[in-house]
């Protein structure tokens, strides 16, 4: 992916350093602990908070120190920081062709678990967008399972993560979240799983929109890129994640579709550039 020497974004809070974040009992959760949750809950680029119903409730952990400069030698934090750039500029773009303004997400880099407007995030969680402050939040050890343990290695791949939750963000844009959640409210855990893959697969085909338009004007693309985003999406599929856990693929406990459904509608956002074909709402067949 072509990114160096692009806008960084101002967006980004670094709460690495300086008590930023806590860990459970004291402690940080490590790269083991964030392969575990991966592969037993099927967790990946969500936000888990709100998909396990715990938004309301729940005391925010208090959060100490403040957000830090990324440092010029962090080559992952300023490649997740152009990344976020990309997609402020791509969506910036097409809400104001709908004649609507879009008001940008603020990415939060932590180690370990932080304290959110959500409840306590962790690192296990992989990342993940909390609509209720309208964050997005990563771990960036999560790259290094990514690749090394998950098989999804490519700064693509990377990109990918971060084009995902901020299409969750669009989904807030859009009001999309806030009428799952009442229904999902009302529905029962079947229906509720159905819902948020539906959620998610519009997420992953945001994440194609921006691919699309960021190609468009920028030519960011490299050869092999769409091929790493679509590996990372087989990899993370429901599916997948239950084959290798070593469990029976149980449809009915899908919260983010198959791999071939992940990468079908990454792949028709790439392809059409249209956020109207996303409607995976409407779509009879995922």
């Amino acid at each position: 992916m072509r990114w160096e020497g692009n806008r960084e974004s101002g967006n980004v809070e670094d709460m690495r350093r300086g008590g930023g974040g806590f860990g459970l009992g004291g402690r940080s959760i490590g790269i083991g602990t964030i392969v575990i949750a991966l592969v037993g809950g099927a967790i990946f680029g969500i936000n888990p908070l709100t998909l396990l119903d715990i938004l309301s409730g729940g005391p925010v952990a208090e959060q100490q120190g403040q957000p830090q400069p990324i440092p010029a030698n962090d080559t992952m934090a300023r490649f997740v920081s152009t990344v976020l750039a990309d997609t402020e500029d791509v969506w910036t773009e097409l809400f104001r062709q709908g004649g609507a303004q879009y008001d940008q997400p603020r990415l939060v880099l932590f180690r370990g678990a932080i304290g959110t407007a959500c409840g306590q995030g962790q690192s296990a969680m992989g990342p993940f967008y909390c609509p209720a402050d309208e964050k997005v939040y990563i771990d960036l050890d999560f790259y290094q399972t990514l690749k090394s343990r998950l098989g999804a290695p490519g700064d693509f791949a990377q990109a990918y993560v971060i084009a995902h939750e901020v299409g969750h963000h669009v989904q807030q844009e859009l009001g999309i979240t806030g009428r799952v959640d009442r229904l999902r409210g009302r529905a029962s855990p079947a229906e509720q799983n159905a819902m948020s893959v539906r959620l998610e697969l519009q997420a992953d085909c945001f994440a194609g929109v921006w691919a699309h338009h960021a190609q468009k004007a920028r030519q960011v693309l490299e050869q092999g890129d769409v091929e790493e985003a679509m590996n990372a999406a087989a990899r993370i599929g429901d599916d997948a994640l239950q084959r290798s856990a070593g469990r029976a693929v149980v449809p009915e406990r899908f919260t983010h579709g198959t791999s071939e459904q992940r990468q079908r509608w990454f792949g028709t956002g790439l392809r059409s550039g249209s956020v109207q074909a996303c409607d995976t709402f409407s779509a009879r067949a995922l």
